[in-house]
């Protein structure tokens, strides 16, 4: 018997005014929505085989604490019948959409207010209607893998010439009696912050006008599941003309476009219909890097004010002052950082989110492979690189890490992601051997 492939979406707009997150310093409240947030999930199984059934689900958040993340996957494997190592959350990273977490380093940022609990419990619950929709509706189905090269849509946030990662992982899922693809599993990374603090509409960012792209050519019942690959070092600062909906439509359709340029150059041969279905779940402990006390991190925050300061008065690039703020940003987290280490909070805090998890999704010669938190691309490539072709690594899966996991270089040039950071640079690579033993661990490493 043919695999079984069921997709569905639900909107996560809230019902009223809600502050918006990604962005500190200014209190963003909606006041509408240009476009609806979504849960996005695939379902698959196999039939034939026991137990082997897998979930993919993104939603269109910032993020999730890793205890509700739990929580959540938790509610989605019993919703679907599924171990929860089959459960795989992923989260498109949006900077427009409600808060629904909390962020340790902006404690007390009138743009991080504590999340809405009923927000929260909605999340839930469109999670786990839209996975028992996904499985209600799933019919014989064909799989198959591919990817595109998608430049121009962004890349590193620090240089335009600096380190970046263009593939767009793909996992195209058509029925086999025929017809337009059901659904598509998009893997990309690069921030959707197109849209900035001034905005206060609450969307999906440039992924929306990506769904849209690929909807628009397989009709209105296509699903696009799209997760974002780590991307802690890499936005469109440099490759946007402004941060408008205009230029939000034009690099997501550019991306959509690369993606269905790959999906059209797929042969029928490349589908197939039987598949191993699998997922294991690792936790990872990983080192703590060494905060700043107090006052030395206010010195920071100090020189980083007036860098930044500087060079607005030179008018200096646009791209060049807003990486300037960003680490006046990142300087103001590690104030917030190291005063919660000093008060006790900070070790409550990562008692309460509990050792990060490394997940493994197997599906049919290809394998997702998830990652908490925001890392650098460097680990993604390196992950790549070493584990062989089809595997795509996704980030803040499982929760995030209260801040970025960036390169040895990058922590000691310091700026707004080594700022605000928790864990040392080690944890990346920490987090790449756990990856690739679980894949050994699978029969899944090259």
């Amino acid at each position: 018997m043919s695999l079984l492939a069921g997709a569905a979406t639900r909107e996560l707009n809230p019902s009223a005014s809600a502050p918006l997150f990604g962005y500190p310093g200014v209190r963003r409240m909606s006041t509408g929505a240009h476009d609806p947030i979504l849960a996005s999930a695939l379902y698959l199984a196999a039939p034939e085989t026991i137990g082997q059934c897998v979930v993919i689900l993104s939603l269109d958040i910032l993020f999730l604490e890793p205890p509700l993340a739990r929580r959540l996957r938790a509610a989605v494997a019993q919703e679907a019948g599924v171990p929860e190592a089959c459960v795989f959350i992923g989260c498109t990273h949006t900077h427009s959409a409600p808060v629904c977490a909390r962020l340790l380093a902006w404690h007390g940022d009138v743009g991080a207010p504590e999340p809405d609990l009923l927000y929260q419990e909605f999340i839930l619950r469109q999670s786990r209607s839209v996975v028992a929709e996904a499985r209600r509706c799933a019919v014989p189905a064909a799989l198959a893998w591919t990817s595109a090269e998608a430049r121009g849509v962004g890349g590193n946030r620090h240089r335009p010439d600096g380190v970046t990662d263009p593939e767009c992982g793909i996992l195209a899922v058509r029925p086999v009696s025929g017809g337009a693809p059901l659904a598509t599993v998009l893997v990309y990374g690069m921030h959707p912050t197109v849209m900035h603090e001034d905005s206060t509409l609450i969307s999906s960012d440039f992924p929306h006008y990506t769904r849209l792209q690929i909807r628009e050519r397989f009709g209105a019942g296509h699903v696009t599941v799209y997760l974002t690959a780590p991307c802690g070092d890499q936005s469109p600062r440099w490759f946007v003309n402004g941060q408008t909906f205009a230029e939000a439509e034009r690099l997501g359709r550019q991306l959509g476009t690369a993606a269905l340029a790959a999906l059209d150059r797929l042969p029928a041969s490349a589908f197939a219909s039987e598949g191993v279905l699998r997922g294991h779940l690792k936790s990872v402990p990983l080192p703590r890097r060494k905060l700043p006390t107090p006052v030395m991190a206010e010195d920071d925050l100090r020189a980083a004010r007036n860098h930044f300061a500087r060079l607005q008065a030179e008018k200096a690039p646009r791209a060049k002052i807003r990486t300037a703020e960003c680490a006046v940003f990142g300087a103001q987290s590690a104030v917030c950082l190291s005063r919660a280490e000093e008060q006790g909070v900070l070790k409550s805090f990562l008692s309460e989110a509990g050792e990060p998890e490394i997940q493994v999704l197997g599906i049919h010669g290809g394998v997702l492979v998830g990652i908490p938190g925001e890392i650098f691309v460097d680990y993604a490539l390196d992950l790549k690189c070493r584990a062989g072709s089809r595997v795509f690594p996704v980030s803040l899966v499982n929760g995030e890490l209260q801040g970025y996991i960036c390169t040895p270089d990058a922590a000691v040039a310091g700026g707004y992601e080594a700022a605000n950071s928790l864990y040392a640079p080690e944890a990346g690579p920490i987090l790449v051997k756990a990856a690739l033993d679980t894949l050994a661990d699978l029969g899944e490493a090259r």
